[in-house]
Parts: structure tokens; C-alpha cells; sequence
């Protein structure tokens, strides 16, 4: 069982300290204490929380499609020549950056302020760990 700290849990679901324990004072999480005794909860019932909390906005241009990540969020720049252009989209906390052509751009009616979806279908996912098993 992996257990995190209410800061860390704070910190990984966008929330505060405060929220944290609200949810462990009403029974919306089971509060455990970690080595050193401070409030702390189970990874396992947190990423079930954080799941069930995740509520993304409706994706307006939502067409089948066998892609599951898909961030929605608003362009916030673009830096454009005549041929690529790099756009970033802000999707709730996360920066999302793409590279595309500038004739791409112009076509989807691009521009900061404007919403938009960053749809990503890879075959190679990168996934971190801190340093050794568990730890945090």
C-alpha cells in the first residue's frame, strides 16, 4: 500500500491541506498516519477519488475516435513562421504544447483565447517514478 501525505495528495489533486482533511473528516477519504505520524491517506483510495472527482469540460468538436487522451483547455500562445507554428494549450493544471504547421493553424481558426482540443494517440508513454519503490 502506497501512503501519501495530505500535502502530497493536496499537491497531485490541484486542492488544499484543508480539502485534503475536510475529506478525511467526512468520511470522503480514510485518514491514516504515515512513519513520522503525520495525516495521510491511501494511494489506491485516492486515485479512485481523484477519478471520480475528474470532470473534464465537454470537448465541442467530439467525433469518434479510438484516441483517449484528450485534453481540453484554451490556446494561451502561439509562436508561428511560414511554416511550423508551436501552439500551448492550458487543460486545467496541465500545459499541453504541440507542433504543427502554420497552415494547420490558420485552418482551425487558432488563436490564444480560443478553445481547443489536444488529442494524444501515442505508442510510447514515459512514466516516472521518484527514486526506488514507493517512495516519496
Amino acid at each position: 500500500m502506497t501512503i501519501i501525505r495530505v500535502s502530497e495528495a493536496a499537491r497531485f489533486l490541484g486542492v488544499s491541506d484543508d480539502t485534503v482533511r475536510r475529506w478525511t473528516d467526512n468520511g470522503s477519504l480514510t485518514p491514516l498516519r504515515d512513519d513520522a505520524g503525520r495525516l495521510a491517506v491511501d494511494g489506491l483510495e485516492l486515485a479512485r477519488h481523484a477519478r471520480k472527482l475528474a470532470q473534464l469540460p465537454d470537448d465541442p468538436h467530439r467525433t469518434g475516435s479510438s484516441a483517449r487522451n484528450r485534453f481540453i483547455g484554451l490556446v494561451t500562445d502561439i509562436k508561428a513562421d511560414k511554416v511550423m507554428a508551436q501552439v500551448e494549450l492550458q487543460c486545467g493544471p496541465f500545459r499541453v504544447v504541440s507542433l504543427m504547421s502554420s497552415e494547420a493553424v490558420r485552418e482551425l481558426g487558432l488563436e490564444p483565447g480560443s478553445i481547443a482540443t489536444a488529442v494524444v494517440k501515442a505508442t510510447n508513454v514515459i512514466i516516472e517514478t521518484p527514486q526506488g519503490k514507493g517512495a516519496l
